[in-house]
């Protein structure tokens, strides 16, 4: 039998509705915690899957202070002070730097970064009450590495990363423990927006980005949520301030 090494714990995962964030909340539920999922706005695939993980929906727009307080509150309303965070929201366009549109540019940063900030100060004095906790940021390869036309987006998960860092060092002696990860090309719908850029298919897209990847392939959200699973154990505490980069070998460098 699996051990459920979650059970008792309150987990609050954002950017849940589909994709990535959807795999991390099926996971740390199979492992025992209570799983309040977070979308920018209410829908049927949110509510589905708060029923199917038997936790809850807890809709919000991340990139605004006061709606994050609220989806926290109810969330530690539902069952308890948040143990677990896993801030997986994003939002990206892609535009070549110059022709940026720059109100989409800062939403992206405001998103992103600004909605990270939100949630981690949202969460700490229920962590802090419980004197323990786990927060994982979902930064990207593009936040280690850049990427044309990506410049709000790679500067958002780059600056998500520094706050990691940061956040590592100040709240390990409260055994708050901050780390991300940094997937590569993964398989979820975000891919679409890339395709659409090029102006090829979903399936080219796919192809083309396999290509420079050493595995030969694109990763799979199932492999990243069992990064975010560990990241979230409260037996392991030493790795602070780390950023684990799941990208099938694209980028091997220090981060």
């Amino acid at each position: 039998m699996t051990e459920l090494k979650l059970t008792g714990r309150v987990a609050l995962i954002t950017g849940a509705a589909q994709g990535m964030g959807s795999a991390h909340a099926r996971r740390l539920a199979s492992e025992g915690a209570f799983v309040a999922i977070n979308d920018r706005e209410p829908s049927e695939a949110l509510s589905a899957l708060a029923a199917e993980i038997g936790g809850i929906a807890v809709p919000g727009d991340a990139s605004d202070p006061d709606e994050i307080a609220d989806v926290v509150r109810r969330a530690s309303d539902a069952a308890g002070p948040v143990d677990i965070l896993v801030a997986n929201h994003a939002y990206m366009t892609m535009a070549p730097f110059l022709e940026a549109d720059l109100g989409d540019w800062w939403k992206i940063v405001d998103t992103n970064l600004g909605g990270t900030l939100h949630l981690i100060q949202a969460v700490l004095p229920g962590m802090r009450s419980k004197g323990e906790g786990r927060i994982v940021v979902v930064s990207s390869e593009w936040g280690v590495t850049g990427w044309p036309e990506a410049s709000a987006y790679s500067a958002s998960k780059a600056g998500a990363i520094a706050l990691v860092k940061t956040l590592g060092r100040e709240l390990a002696p409260e055994r708050i423990i901050v780390n991300a990860i940094a997937p590569g090309v993964t398989d979820t719908p975000q891919l679409a927006v890339d395709a659409q850029a090029e102006g090829i298919s979903l399936e080219q897209m796919h192809a083309v980005y396999s290509k420079s990847i050493p595995l030969g392939r694109i990763g799979r959200v199932d492999e990243i949520a069992a990064a975010v699973a560990l990241l979230c154990d409260f037996r392991i505490s030493a790795m602070v301030g780390q950023v684990v980069q799941i990208n099938g070998g694209s980028t091997r460098g220090r981060a």
